[in-house]
């Protein structure tokens, strides 16, 4: 039985019947928390990073899952011991515990027994499958343990443990994560792949590269890339939104204009209907990033109304003017 220290659940923090999303959410959270990036002065960050990674890989396998509540598999994904418990279910006392916990056969365990009488060999053949020579009688009780091999003796070795896994830091441009656009990485043998950056793509996103960590004795690791995602000079992220700030002249407000904007996918032209306000926001459709879904966000801009940089002119024009609409007055001020 697993120990809260051991125990996938207790490890990621969650109950046993949580679904695959608050596994998902609590280990994306632990592993921000406790990546090595992060803690390089914590040498225990990255043993509890690499417990909180073995966690997820076995509660995020439906059958790895299935088989740990059932008692199949321990937290490492090992066979459980297949005999436990058979000791008690043997009955008669026959066979006692030697050395080690071990169980061994004494002649005394067999009285009533005459080796002229009956063929043991067949007997403990037919008990465990025969193989080797047959012994007769008590004097060839001491050849049991050859033959059959002993409870633990077919026992399969417990499987070797593979190799580490290698993090890798990725940043990715922000225009190139709003698009998905294809990401090249170099491994730490000097190798070059390129990425498909999966779809929902943000600050923090993890993608396990089977095969790409340490070589082991029982398989080679995993290399796990974090996603770091830029920041653009003018454009914001807000969800699966873009948004964006678009300067405009007083004229174009007042007289409408089709002006230039820029977007994550290239520039387009928008239309500015005459006498637009100043912090109107405009939504351009599909222009944000990705979704899980496979979907995208959309772009928002807000119209900010600038004064020429040389205003003289601007104000010789509205000399003697004045706006009497009172802006204001639906602020009871």
């Amino acid at each position: 039985m697993a120990t809260t220290a051991t125990d996938p659940y207790a490890i990621l923090g969650v109950s046993r019947g949580a679904n695959e999303q608050d596994i998902k959410s609590a280990y994306r959270k632990l592993a921000k928390e406790l990546h090595p990036d992060r803690n390089k002065d914590n040498p225990q960050a990255s043993e509890k990073f690499s417990k909180v990674t073995n966690a997820y890989d076995l509660l995020s396998d439906k059958d790895k899952r299935a088989q740990f509540d059932r008692g199949e598999i321990d937290a490492d994904g090992n066979p459980a011991n297949p005999f436990a418990g058979m000791g008690g279910g043997m009955g008669g006392g026959g066979f006692r515990p030697g050395a080690g916990g071990q169980r061994g056969y004494n002649a005394q365990d067999f009285q009533g027994f005459q080796s002229d009488d009956v063929d043991l060999g067949d007997i403990f053949e037919g008990l465990f499958g025969g193989g080797g020579g047959r012994a007769r009688g008590p004097q060839g009780m001491g050849g049991m343990g050859g033959a059959a091999g002993g409870f633990g003796g077919r026992r399969p070795p417990p499987p070797q443990p593979k190799g580490a896994d290698i993090a890798y830091r990725l940043k990715v441009p922000f225009l190139d994560a709003a698009t998905r656009a294809p990401q090249r990485i170099t491994l730490s043998d000097g190798k070059t792949i390129d990425l498909q950056l999966p779809a929902g793509v943000e600050d923090g996103t993890q993608m396990r590269l089977k095969g790409k960590g340490e070589q082991g004795p029982g398989g080679t690791g995993d290399g796990l890339v974090t996603i770091s995602v830029e920041p653009h000079p003018f454009f914001t992220r807000n969800g699966d939104d873009v948004r964006l700030d678009v300067p405009v002249t007083v004229d174009e407000a007042l007289n409408g204009a089709k002006v230039k904007v820029p977007t994550v996918d290239g520039p387009v032209m928008v239309t500015i209907k005459p006498q637009t306000d100043g912090g109107t926001t405009m939504r351009l459709k599909g222009k944000g990033f990705s979704r899980k879904n496979g979907s995208r966000g959309d772009q928002l801009i807000t119209l900010e109304i600038v004064f020429p940089s040389d205003p003289a002119e601007l104000a010789k024009r509205l000399k003697d003017w004045q706006d009497d609409s009172k802006p204001r007055a639906r602020l009871g001020v």
